[in-house]
């Protein structure tokens, strides 16, 4: 601030509000719900939010119109793209036992407003996604009875005409969110038993179409007769491996309920690596059986499964697959249930968001306001808004909150360790109550070291050791230059604060993935550039993304032993930014503007309501404790220094005091 005016100060301070970070417990364990959930109940939760109706029907869209048999590819590739952001998931899961997923996630290491961003996003998308499945079940159900509900509701009830809205209103689709909501409200244990049983159910049904349907198998509809393996080539390969990404979206269910996990330590990364696995191995499967029965291009798009063995001639067999695939999609409701109303108490329990939806009911242990509000308000998106017009909404926020935690966790991995402010001792010691020196060292002076602990220093000599200190860097510190990168880029990057230059790597890596996709994506068609040029951008960007990452490779990270790590950061995280990007640059400009459109809206609530009743702004107006510290000024004297400590270890930017030393101890300092 010593180079700013006074008219920035202001502006400064303002950013510092929107990009504060959460501080967090010491006990992370602590919580007010129920920590009850093994890692059998979370891994059926993440193959519940996966398994959805995309195996009955996405299995078939993609085999026919995208990329034929090589459908198997298209699984296979997203499975391990999907690995890249679930392992993210896991670490933080792990690392940071609290509900709220992404918005958590971000939150703690990128900055509020980025967090409410995310969280007010997220909180979109499983609304959409359940009305979507809901409507979808109802659709599914009613057309094994012939669309007799559709034709009694269109002539006996009600019937419309108007843009993005259904011909009807859905009934059924409403009245199964009304039940699964009620459901969820009796506590996790209930949801998690309902879940059990639709996924058992479910397990089954797709067991026995992999027995029954290699069985059926006819090797030639892989043939060249058949157009063979892959009749799109390889483009037609990624396209589909652009869809079946989708596929996979649900595996966060398992870090949105890592506070009711009874060793999220464990259980987080297992279940989430258990879940992926089985997830891909139903999809490729089954689109492997499906292919082999009937050939690809013959397929019915909307019921696939169903239509392939009612053609084989096992007409029977269609029904057991209709069961099947209304237990799948009603998992994927329970999971959209589970974990929407988890996110919007989080966001209510750091004040970003009203606080009626921070309540836990005492009993069930789970925020029954959050789920009645938000399970009634899905509801009604089924009810009125056509299944198209709700998938368009799908997707951009999601991989956005992707793209986010990848970034974060290559964060905190080269941040140095900062202390959580203990929950016992906030709440028994009042703000206003200042510790004093015992009688024995009233005559020390208590100096503040950088990791916010005070230390007491005897005598001038201890004082002159703490400069030192200070001056000298600690190698093994996390976000510090490693030693054998010193004579290389010691000069240009060895005068930063630990984990600083990480920090704007990953801004470089952000800003280079969206530069380098966007030439990809816009540089042929859209902006039609010339050959030379698009080769150029492709050099520039791709050759600032790579170097960013060696950047960020040279400093020490941090390596913690006790919870699950992802291995070869940042190469993994960037790269699942990397297709993160580029699947949301694939979306629709219609897609973009109702984006736009909903962050506007979240910005409003957040200026409006958050920013106020944030409880890290409430912490930060607390009173703060003031310690001396002795530091060398550049023309080398010595001069001693009080400033405020804040809770969290972190102090305030400005000096409060400063009283030189006497000119005896600076010519000491000095020699």
């Amino acid at each position: 601030m010593a180079t700013c005016g006074r008219g920035c100060i202001p502006a400064v301070r303002f950013c510092q509000r929107l990009n504060r970070l959460k501080t967090l417990d010491d006990d992370l364990m602590v919580t007010s719900m129920k920590r009850c959930l093994t890692m059998v109940d979370l891994a059926l939760l993440g193959v519940g939010g996966m398994v959805g109706s995309g195996l009955y029907v996405l299995t078939g869209t993609v085999a026919k119109d995208t990329a034929g048999p090589a459908v198997v590819l298209s699984f296979l590739i997203a499975g391990i793209a999907s690995l890249m952001a679930a392992l993210c998931y896991a670490e933080f899961g792990a690392r940071v036992p609290r509900t709220g997923s992404a918005y958590m996630f971000t939150y703690v290491s990128c900055g509020e407003i980025w967090a409410f961003l995310i969280g007010w996003n997220v909180v979109l998308e499983y609304m959409i996604g359940g009305a979507a499945v809901a409507r979808a079940w109802s659709g599914y159900l009613d057309s094994m009875f012939n669309h007799t509900i559709q034709n009694y509701t269109e002539n006996h009830i009600m019937k419309w005409n108007v843009p993005y809205i259904a011909h009807y209103p859905d009934l059924l689709a409403a009245g199964i969110l009304v039940v699964a909501t009620i459901f969820i409200t009796f506590g996790v244990r209930v949801s998690s038993w309902l879940n059990h049983i639709f996924s058992a159910v479910s397990l089954v049904v797709i067991l026995f179409i992999l027995v029954f349907g290699f069985v059926l198998a006819d090797p030639v509809n892989w043939s060249q007769k058949e157009g063979g393996f892959a009749p799109f080539g390889v483009n037609g390969v990624m396209a589909g491996t652009a869809t079946c990404f989708y596929a996979f979206v649900g595996f966060d269910v398992i870090a949105a309920s890592s506070e009711e996990a009874k060793n999220p330590q464990r259980a987080i990364p297992m279940a989430t690596a258990i879940s992926l696995g089985m997830a891909a191995t139903a999809y490729i499967l089954v689109s492997t059986v499906l292919t082999l029965m009937v050939p690809w291009h013959s397929l019915d798009p909307n019921s696939a499964l169903s239509d392939a063995f009612f053609r084989r001639g096992y007409s029977w067999a269609g029904y057991i697959v209709a069961v099947g695939s209304i237990c799948a999609m009603n998992t994927v409701l329970l999971s959209n249930l589970f974990s929407l109303p988890r996110i919007v108490y989080a966001m209510a329990e750091d004040g970003l968001f009203f606080s009626f939806f921070a309540k836990v009911n005492p009993v069930t242990k789970v925020p029954v306001n959050a789920i009645l509000v938000f399970g009634l308000l899905m509801a009604v998106m089924a009810l009125i808004f056509d299944l198209e017009a709700l998938v368009q909404f799908l997707s951009i926020g999601t991989l956005l909150a992707y793209t986010f935690v990848a970034a974060s966790v290559i964060v905190l991995r080269f941040q140095p360790e900062k202390e959580r402010t203990s929950s016992k001792a906030n709440s028994t010691m009042s703000p206003n109550s200042n510790p004093e020196p015992s009688p024995e060292v009233s005559e020390s002076q208590i100096i503040a070291q950088d990791s916010g602990e005070l230390k007491e220093y005897e005598s001038f000599s201890d004082k002159l050791q703490l400069v030192e200190m200070q001056n000298t860097r600690e190698r093994s510190a996390p976000g510090v230059l490693k030693a054998r990168w010193e004579p290389y880029l010691g000069r240009l990057l060895g005068d930063f604060e630990p984990g600083e230059v990480v920090a704007f790597s990953v801004l470089a890596v952000m800003v280079s993935s969206v530069s380098l996709c966007a030439v990809f994506v816009f540089g042929s068609n859209q902006l039609q550039l010339p050959t030379w040029s698009f080769a150029l951008l492709i050099v520039v960007f791709g050759s600032t993304f790579l170097l960013s990452l060696v950047v960020i490779y040279a400093h020490e990270p941090h390596v913690n032993t006790k919870t699950f790590q992802v291995p070869l950061v940042p190469f993994i995280p960037a790269a699942s930014i990397l297709m993160n990007v580029f699947l949301m640059l694939k979306l629709s400009p219609m897609t973009w503007i109702r984006f736009t459109v909903w962050v506007a809206a979240g910005l409003l609530v957040y200026f409006g309501y958050g920013i106020w009743h944030s409880k890290e702004g409430l912490r930060e107006l607390q009173p703060k404790d003031m310690a001396a510290r002795y530091v060398v000024l550049p023309s080398g004297s010595l001069v001693e220094t009080v400033q405020s400590v804040q809770p969290n270890g972190q102090r305030d930017a400005s000096t409060l005091h400063t009283t030189p030393s006497p000119s005896a101890e600076e010519q000491q300092a000095k020699r």
